[in-house]
């Protein structure tokens, strides 16, 4: 980030939640010029802030939304405004009226338990009690969380408003943005309808009209409006004489996509069960045009009662009350959706000084202030946000086609219960690998990540598995998108030879006379090796967090092959490349075939000119060749725990290498093995997956990757950081369950000495093991053989803490 004024400029685009909130969250750290400009009037200027029915529901599966929620949460409850608090603490309560549903509120509690949030699943005549108004008769029990409430939107703004310009922060009703200026790349100011505001750093606040701003400043953001129903009764007799605006939990019926406040009393009533609803963010009307139309807002618009109708009928069957009720008023209230449904955080690389704070509802948004106010004053946000960046997307995910259909989606999708690995049904497929074709004659079972079509096993494989034995009965929860047919190829990726597909792998590569200086300045690990050398490495940033890991292969002395993670990593290394440095995405154009077990040997070699034994050829190694008639380059590296290679080629080879690999396979018994299979065989050999097991937040230490920092040589980004860093606290610690039958999927509360000490972070079952896998967070020290407790959908299921390696701890198996 080039310099800035000792006190730099900011301006805010938006004064709705995000930006009063963000204001006040800059302030608090000493940036004090904050010019905060609005369109409409304050303090309700027209967008979703000035709509929104507030129900803030902490628990998520996302532990980063959690976070962002508990903050929110934490502030507005110490806020008030004239005596009335911004936060209404009345609890939360979610309904099961399904066994599906039953069981995924189950699974809630557990997320509530893994982040720290106060939850119970409580019984039908609970729920009764703490809504007087329901069936009981529809329910089979619920989730009822004390900390929840309403947070009262307009007046938290106020507030913080209010605490931003006691410390010099300005807001400007009235003013339209017309355009961002910029110089050499860097953000300088935005103009307005009313004048020009010279500024360091800008924030895109601005709700649904992010997409408008971003325009303006040549960036896309991923963002679809839609609108959303939201009812409100006529007087109740049953809540006559209330003189509280609520006194019962905010109420969610998500199987029926519904969900309930009081407003004193009356009740108000918003639902997802209707048809997406998108909205144009460049044709919204301005504030005094809309309200020239009869709207009471540019973000309210007509009721469609269409649409209202089957909502109203389950409302009026869970709550009988109601079938002598009309509805009052209603509109369909604008806000923000993206392809995954979370936020748009983050500064644009391609326009330094231009952040955005977009796609934030009410129930995240001082979390999310917080956040983005340490980012810029501090350089980094003291949570883990990669799920939240604006560089997260794939470009073939920014189309604004895609981002249409995903957005609606994700509102279609909102209270579904969504197994963690269920893919979007649409558009797919979009990116194939070159062996897509091949793939599906093998019948395989495809899922979806960064847009492409990912095997995670084959159908062809089926035969395989009645030589297997019996395998443990799974639930229904854990038998979806599995087969037992992942433990048939994980069975012979460990006995013979198996092809996986590893083409979605990120590969960048970096060339140029500073190459080597930059990569080793940026990485954690020692890259100053011959080409042919293959390095296990981490990007850190400067507190020591793991940004990303990496293998780095030096190919020439200025060429480098790196494999990483998402495009947040090629961003950052973007960001800080020197003019002599030239890196280039070469994901796209090219592929990658593993080919693992203990014969990849008797395979490869035959169709090689060079020599793969171990002697010519050892582990962590990387050599350009030909493999029949198709130039690679080979990398002798194994994320399974077995002999073999990746090997590389350009996409318009790919499948000339894949046939060319079965082809010769085929005396040895080679199969195509998918991701299932994959998973199971990393988590037996102890292989983390960033973005999962260890994040930002972890250091290499604590999460077990240690061997890849070498404090012994010169500065790199983090070493700092991790010389003045003491012992560790938490550790990323394997456990092996007890009950060969038992299996969990990640994300799931663990107990020690009976109270919740930390999560699993992955899990999968051990096949070679006959016992599931999971790694969790848990407190350092545990001694290996303690016995710990993983709550699976209300259940408690006993594991062990366990050595790593789990299996083949000497290497063997990989360096022959």
């Amino acid at each position: 980030m080039s310099s800035t004024p000792e006190i730099p400029r900011v301006v805010v685009i938006g004064a709705g939640i995000v930006g009063c909130s963000l204001a006040d969250e800059l302030t608090a750290r000493g940036w004090t010029d904050i010019t905060v400009l609005e369109q409409g009037p304050l303090p309700a200027p027209g967008g979703s802030t000035s709509h929104a029915p507030g129900l803030v529901f902490q628990t998520n599966s996302s532990k980063t939304l959690t976070a962002l929620a508990r903050y929110t949460v934490e502030k507005f409850t110490s806020l008030d405004v004239d005596g009335v608090s911004c936060f209404h603490q009345v609890g939360g309560l979610e309904l099961a009226t399904t066994p599906d549903r039953l069981a995924e509120l189950h699974r809630r509690a557990g997320y509530a338990a893994s982040w720290g949030v106060r939850g119970e699943i409580v019984s039908a005549a609970r729920c009764k009690e703490l809504w007087p108004l329901i069936d009981e008769s529809l329910v089979l029990g619920g989730f009822h969380t004390p900390d929840d409430g309403l947070a009262r939107a307009l007046l938290a703004s106020r507030a913080q408003m209010a605490r931003a310009c006691a410390r010099g922060a300005r807001f400007l009703e009235r003013h339209t943005v017309t355009g961002i200026e910029r110089e050499d790349g860097r953000v300088t100011g935005v103009v307005t309808d009313r004048g020009t505001f010279p500024a360091d750093h800008v924030v895109s606040a601005a709700g649904f009209w992010g997409p408008v701003i971003g325009r303006m400043a040549g960036i896309d953001v991923p963002l679809q409006p839609l609108a959303h129903q939201y009812a409100r009764t006529g007087p109740l007799p049953e809540l006559s004489g209330a003189t509280a605006e609520a006194s019962k939990p905010i109420l969610r019926f998500q199987d029926r996509d519904l969900y309930f406040r009081e407003h004193t009393d009356r009740i108000g009533i918003g639902s997802y069960a209707h048809r997406p609803l998108p909205v144009d963010p460049f044709a919204v009307l301005p504030y005094d045009e809309a309200r020239a139309r009869n709207m009471d807002m540019p973000s309210s618009y007509p009721f469609t009662e269409e649409d209202w109708a089957p909502s109203w009928a389950d409302c009026r069957q869970l709550m009988p009350t109601l079938r002598d009720a009309e509805i009052e008023a209603g509109f369909n209230g604008v806000f923000s959706f993206t392809p995954d449904g979370m936020p748009v955080l983050g500064e644009s690389r391609r326009l330094r000084g231009f952040w955005l704070a977009e796609a934030v509802w009410v129930t995240h948004s001082a979390g999310v202030a917080k956040a983005v106010a340490e980012w810029m004053v501090d350089g980094r946000p003291s949570i883990d946000l990669h799920e939240c960046d604006l560089n997260r997307f794939e470009e073939a995910q920014r189309s604004p086609s895609y981002v249409l259909e995903r957005g609606a989606q994700q509102f279609v999708e909102v209270y579904d219960v969504i197994h963690p690995l269920q893919p979007m049904e649409r558009p797919r497929p979009l990116r194939v690998s070159p062996f897509h074709a091949r793939q599906q004659q093998l019948g395989a079972y495809f899922l979806e990540g960064g847009g492409w079509e990912r095997p995670h096993w084959y159908e062809a494989n089926a035969p395989l598995v009645d030589a297997l034995g019996p395998l443990p009965a799974r639930d229904a929860w854990s038998a979806r998108h599995w087969s037992p047919v992942a433990a048939a190829e994980a069975k012979a990726t460990r006995e013979g030879v198996a092809l996986y597909d590893m083409t979605p792998l990120r590969r960048l590569e970096v060339t140029g006379p500073g190459s080597l200086d930059f990569l080793d300045r940026m990485t954690s690990n020692n890259l100053r090796k011959k080409p042919g050398a293959v390095t296990y490495s981490l990007l850190l940033d400067a507190s020591g967090g793991i940004r990303s890991d990496l293998t780095v292969a030096r190919l020439a002395p200025d060429r480098f092959q790196v494999g990483a993670n998402s495009p947040a990593d090629l961003d950052w290394l973007l960001r800080h490349a020197p003019a002599d440095v030239h890196i280039r995405d070469i994901t796209s154009g090219t592929c990658c075939v593993g080919v693992w077990g203990p014969l990849a040997r008797d395979l490869v070699q035959p169709l090689t000119p060079d020599d793969f034994s171990h002697e010519a050829f050892g582990y962590f190694r990387a050599k350009e060749t030909y493999i029949g008639h198709v130039p690679v380059t080979a990398m002798r590296l194994s994320y399974v725990g077995e002999l073999g290679w990746e090997l590389y080629t350009t996409a318009d080879l790919g499948l000339r290498l894949w046939d060319t690999l079965w082809e010769a396979g085929r005396e040895l018994g080679v199969i195509a093995a998918g991701r299932s299979a994959f998973n199971s065989l990393r988590l037996e050999k102890g292989y983390r997956a960033w973005g999962v097991d260890m994040t930002d937040e972890h250091d290499p230490f604590e999460a077990g990757v240690g061997f890849a920092v070498r404090m012994d040589r010169d500065d790199f980004v983090g070493k700092a950081a991790l010389a003045g860093k003491g012992e560790a606290t938490r550790r990323l610690t394997p456990l092996l369950l007890d009950d060969p039958a038992a299996v969990v999927l990640g994300k799931e509360p663990v107990y020690v000495d009976g109270l919740p000490a930390g999560y699993v972070t992955s899990a999968s079952y051990g096949y070679t093991l006959g016992r599931c896998v999971a790694y969790a967070w848990l407190p350092a020290g545990l001694p290996t053989g303690t016995g710990v407790h993983i709550e699976y959908v209300g259940e408690k299921v006993s594991a062990t803490v366990a050595d790593e390696p789990l299996f083949d701890p000497k290497m063997t198996r990989i360096r022959r």
